[in-house]
């Protein structure tokens, strides 16, 4: 598994095809054709009329197609690869990581490039800056999505997702069994959501509105006998460790609620007959709040829980009871002789910690943490995702895990990978690879045939590519303390309390074994905003096939909808109506971007009409899509009349203006400062208004180049060699701005003359400016108002002076 940048695809690694095709605007109307590439890093060379990589050793020149030169080019010289060894670990590192897609089969959508090409900005200014960069790109290959789409297309999802992941699941089975072994791995019986129709057990975040999210099936509650990972034991560290973080607030807020600690009793109570008399059981029940046990009126109990049904009457169980919010303040009416416990006129902190004594004393119950969080359910009923590395003895039930030698243990070849219908998971119909022996005992067992959830692999993905070819640990730790923790992470909030949360607690396990040397894996986390797809307008028709208007009914779900080509549609005040009948009101909305919605946008459509820096630029500024061709024909020219270019630039071979610097190395310093705080809209802003000059001097073209480079890297590499440049500009250290012309030397102040409003400098200079002085010569000014840095008011002897509003 290789490292490597988002820019190019290599036979180790996947890079998105959305981010490395070089067909920018300027270069739409120039084809070569298409040969093998050779070359190295010093020679670089773009020709108007053909692209050309000049290898100086053998001195040969070869042309390239527009859409594969740069890309073939930086994978032929390995410019942004990461090396596996001999890293300068003097230089400072910079650890940068996405939330990987899931090859769900239908490819990615435009919403995709949004976060990855924030990282791939945020990594090439890093190295060029003088850092050491890690920033790889892979994709989710086991899960619900993948197999789904197998089974909806009848092929098997090892050909949708092409790549060798065995010694990734060697290693994941690996920290399986070291869970395992530490009793943080273990089977229970709990209810679960059973989705019918997928044949597996679902997630909270796989479930939606009662229906799964792939698919719309309805899901069902039932107890099933599962893998679950005791992340619970970890509650109480993963909570207090997000206060040294450098993450959202609203996401750790999210992690704080979903652990949900909260400190109370638990209590026993008595189950009465009719007669009043005590059953020999007793109900078990938590409670934040005992200071007001005195005004408990009933108990809550789990659907599931095993006494339920022996205490409630068919007619007391189709009825709901409604709890008000605790009382708060001074106890009253809180006392009982017999039992011994009085709480009255105690405030609700201290009764509550005088009924977890008594409690405690009285054999009633004892104090108690309490969590929201929930042990995590490990298990699915599905064929493609890592087989869990275990077996059980056929004579008497026995769990045991499978040697270290024995890893990876591999899937099947299984051709029938659909639901069985049973309940049992696909696996079980790989009969011979289901019969197993015991390695050590010799003893006939049988595999477990659930599998990991796709949530496995991600827990600890960030620490292999670190050390992507050891084959005896995890990761070298001299590696693992170099490039550990991950400085920036970026991905979708809706993995806050998931995937976020799963990943800490596994990181810790491994923190506690000796593996890692921090206690956190993810430093820094961006959340990316989401990209709507286009707006749906529906209309309603009621039972007897008419149009309605979506406000005249309030239960939609009722009525049949009908979906509207846009071309039908027309905008009327705040809502959208139908043409021909205007009085009929839709219903418009836009849903997120994805496969499931049918709503998705081909990136590579994107870049095949506008190009991948249009693109990249478009989604980090959210401007017109042409806006690089403005930036191209401002520093190249515009193009001939046969759509090529002469072969120059516009820029100029003379010495920028103070002016010019001080415009220059303040856009250096806003895009440096934009990028480091990951407002690139703003960073694009700063460069726009950089280039709206007459003239541009070569030196500070030649910076903006580099500048733009994180952001548009194609298109600033063909600048950089239009400015006669022969080797690559990955070489080349970003800019730095000089503190020297971030400070204006004079300061334009507004000059009032008897009231009316003139900019000049300052009074010193008023006598000297042609517009002011024929106003001064020859009066005597009677008063001047000055406010440094503000205003130079200047009053004259005359009184009835008359000035002309230019």
């Amino acid at each position: 598994m290789l490292h490597t940048h988002l820019l190019f695809p290599s036979p180790h690694s996947h890079a998105s095809p959305f981010l490395f095709p070089s067909r920018t605007n300027a270069l739409r109307s120039r084809t070569f054709p298409a040969t093998s590439i050779r070359g190295d890093s010093s020679s670089l060379r773009f020709r108007s009329h053909g692209c050309r990589i000049r290898n100086s050793a053998e001195n040969d020149v070869v042309s390239e197609t527009e859409h594969s030169k740069l890309p073939r080019f930086w994978e032929y010289n390995r410019t942004f690869r990461t090396p596996d060894d001999d890293i300068d670990t003097s230089k400072p590192k910079y650890y940068v990581l996405d939330m990987f897609p899931y090859p769900s089969g239908a490819g990615l959508h435009v919403g995709h490039p949004l976060g990855y090409t924030a990282t791939d900005i945020l990594a090439r200014y890093k190295r060029m800056q003088g850092y050491n960069v890690l920033h790889p790109m892979r994709w989710d290959a086991f899960g619900l999505p993948a197999e789904q789409y197998a089974i909806e297309t009848g092929t098997h999802p090892k050909l949708n997702t092409v790549r060798n992941i065995n010694r990734f699941r060697t290693q994941t089975q690996w920290i399986f069994l070291q869970l395992f072994k530490r009793g943080l791995a273990y089977q229970a019986e709990v209810p679960v959501n059973w989705c019918p129709a997928l044949g597996t057990v679902l997630a909270i975040e796989e479930v939606i509105d009662g229906v799964s999210e792939w698919g719309g099936h309805p899901v069902i509650r039932k107890p099933v006998r599962q893998w679950m990972l005791k992340i619970i034991a970890y509650a109480d560290c993963l909570l207090e460790d997000l206060d040294d973080l450098d993450w959202p607030e609203s996401v750790k807020e999210m992690q704080r609620n979903w652990i949900g600690r909260s400190e109370g009793a638990e209590m026993e109570f008595c189950i009465l007959d009719s007669d009043v008399k005590e059953r020999d059981k007793k109900i078990i029940v938590y409670t934040a709040r005992p200071d007001t046990i005195f005004g408990a009126t009933y108990l809550v109990m789990a659907p599931e829980h095993p006494l339920l049904s022996s205490l409630v009457s068919i007619a007391q169980s189709k009825h709901s009871v409604k709890s008000g919010k605790a009382f708060s303040g001074i106890i009253v009416n809180s006392s009982n002789t017999l039992a011994g416990l009085d709480i009255n006129s105690l405030s609700s902190k201290e009764a509550a910690l005088k009924v977890i004594e008594w409690a405690g004393k009285s054999g009633n119950g004892k104090r108690k943490v309490n969590y929201k969080l929930r042990d995590w359910l490990f298990a699915r009923q599905r064929y493609w995702g890592e087989p869990i590395p275990v077996i059980f003895m056929d004579d008497n039930g026995e769990t045991v895990p499978l040697c270290d030698t024995e890893l990876p243990l591999t899937l099947p070849e299984l051709n029938d990978f659909c639901p069985s219908g049973t309940g049992e998971p696909p696996l079980s119909k790989a009969v011979s690879w289901v019969k197993a022996t015991d390695s050590l005992s010799g003893r006939p067992a049988t595999r477990e045939t659930n599998t990991m959830p796709q949530w496995a692999g991600s827990c600890w993905y960030y620490l292999r590519f670190m050390d992507p070819h050891n084959s005896k640990e995890l990761v070298d730790k001299t590696k693992e303390r170099y490039w550990s923790p991950v400085d920036v992470y970026v991905g979708g909030a809706e993995h806050a309390v998931l995937h976020l949360l799963y990943a800490r607690f596994w990181h810790k396990v491994l923190y506690d074994i000796g593996v890692v040397s921090t206690k956190e894996p993810f430093q820094y986390v961006i959340n990316q905003g989401i990209i709507l797809g286009e707006v749906q307008y529906m209309a309603c028709r009621d039972q007897d096939g008419n149009l309605i208007s979506a406000d005249s009914t309030g239960m939609l779900n009722d009525h049949k909808l009908e979906i509207i080509p846009v071309e039908k549609v027309m905008k009327s005040g705040d809502s959208f109506v139908l043409k021909e009948h205007p009085d009929i009101r839709l219903i418009a909305r836009a849903h997120k971007m994805s496969t499931s919605s049918g709503n998705v946008v081909n990136p590579d459509d994107v870049v095949s009409e506008y190009g991948a820096d249009s693109l990249r630029l478009y989604k980090m500024f959210m401007g017109p899509l042409r806006d690089s061709k403005k930036t191209w024909r401002l520093i190249v020219g515009s193009p001939l009349s046969d759509g090529t270019f002469k072969d120059r630039t516009v820029s100029v071979d003379e010495e920028p203006t103070i002016e010019q610097l001080r415009c220059h190395h303040k856009c250096i310093a806003k895009v440096t400062e934009e990028i480091e705080g990951t407002r690139f809209n703003t960073g694009i802003s700063a460069m726009m208004e950089f280039l709206n000059w007459d003239k541009h001097p070569r030196s500070v073209i030649e910076a903006f180049a580099l500048l733009l480079s994180p952001y548009a890297p194609h298109m600033a590499e063909e600048l950089w060699s239009w400015l006669g440049h022969t080797k690559s500009l990955a070489y080349e250290p970003f800019p730095k701005a000089n503190p020297a012309y971030l400070k204006d030397s004079t300061v334009v102040l507004p000059v009032q003359i008897n009231g009316k409003t003139r900019e000049e400098d300052a009074f010193v200079l008023a006598s000297r400016d042609e517009k002011l002085s024929k106003y001064l010569h020859g009066q005597s000014v009677k008063k001047r108002i000055y406010v440094p840095g503000k205003i130079l008011n200047i009053v004259l002897g005359r009184k009835n002076i008359k000035v002309g509003v230019q």
